[in-house]
């Protein structure tokens, strides 16, 4: 579980990939002071495990899945991306709950300024907008924002200074792909709105079995 408030935007050092999965290793300081093996690291907002490290870097699995939903696959050494370290327990719940459990992605349709702040417009598919509520939460490339408005096929958020020092998004272009996770809490109440349970058919002849079909 994650916050969405990135502690320091790490480098992408190289990548193996396989058929369909990567591995990934990246260059990073702060999120390495009390790294171990089996740790979560979101990168890019996508909850991935260490499984080794050094003293300036840490390598990742990708699996095929993760390559769909996300544009992990579309990194180039030299890239630079954000990186958070799972929440402790003890700490302040600054930005909003991020699971690290991608949606899908977005693109980055427009840029435009307003004295300290940057307006970023993000299209996306109409599955993701119908999550995506004004002056709700929404994690993208793992920041926590707050949509501003919506439209049906995308949604605007306003980056403050700090978030565009302290994170990749202003070094996106127009056109660049972008990993996207909606609040969870929308997720779930739809979830338990539109479940049906399965109906059991009755193997028991009983006095209200007889009475409801018309037997009594």
């Amino acid at each position: 579980m994650f916050t969405g408030l990135i502690e320091e935007i790490g480098t992408m050092e190289g990548a193996a990939k396989g058929e369909k999965s990567m591995k990934l290793t990246l260059h990073a300081k702060k999120v390495l002071e009390d790294i171990k093996v089996g740790d979560s690291i979101s990168t890019n907002g996508v909850c991935l495990t260490v499984t080794s490290f050094t003293g300036t870097t840490f390598t990742v699995d990708v699996m095929p899945e993760t390559m769909r939903k996300t544009n992990l696959g579309k990194l180039k050494k030299g890239n630079g991306v954000n990186l958070e370290r799972a929440l402790k327990v003890s700490d302040r719940l600054g930005g909003h709950i991020v699971s690290g459990h991608i949606d899908g992605t977005g693109i980055i349709k427009e840029y435009k300024d307003e004295d300290n702040a940057t307006w970023v417009t993000v299209e996306t598919k109409g599955e993701l907008i119908k999550y995506i509520i004004p002056k709700g939460s929404i994690a993208i490339d793992g920041t926590s924002l707050t949509v501003v408005d919506t439209a049906d096929d995308s949604f605007r958020v306003s980056l403050i200074p700090i978030t565009k020092e302290e994170t990749i998004l202003l070094k996106k272009k127009v056109g660049d792909e972008v990993n996207l996770e909606c609040d969870i809490v929308g997720k779930y109440i739809e979830r338990f709105l539109t479940f049906k349970e399965d109906k059991k058919v009755k193997d028991k002849i009983d006095m209200k079995f007889l009475m409801d079909n018309g037997f009594l």
